[in-house]
């Protein structure tokens, strides 16, 4: 199983079931990710955790071409907040985003913990 830590907002979307995408930098860590794993998903805030299941990987040269081809709404938007590429920078710089690569971790709830 694969664990990761999430800011208190995405964790929320992701057990309310709204955000279905989990964005990463396709680094060597997230390489090792394939269909049907198990992640387990801790809260920063509250280290709350929760499991998911991996049902699809979406891989693209940077965030840009990514946010493209998905509904804000799957990736943890609001239907009030515009989605920006630009908003992974904080996290991804472009030149970490073209070294690696980027993913779109879809994704599937199992289960609160």
């Amino acid at each position: 199983m694969h664990e990761m830590h999430l800011n208190h907002e995405p964790f929320l979307a992701i057990k309310n079931r709204t955000k279905t995408i989990e964005l990463r930098l396709l680094d060597e860590k997230r390489r090792n990710i394939r269909v049907n794993d198990s992640i387990l998903f801790k809260d920063r805030l509250t280290h709350e955790e929760i499991q998911v299941r991996v049902i699809a990987l979406h891989i693209y040269p940077n965030f840009s071409l990514l946010y493209k081809h998905f509904d804000p709404i799957v990736l943890g938007y609001s239907k009030e907040e515009n989605a920006l590429a630009e908003d992974m920078e904080v996290f991804y710089p472009i030149e970490s985003q073209e070294k690696y690569g980027v993913v779109g971790i879809e994704i599937a709830l199992i289960k609160s913990l």
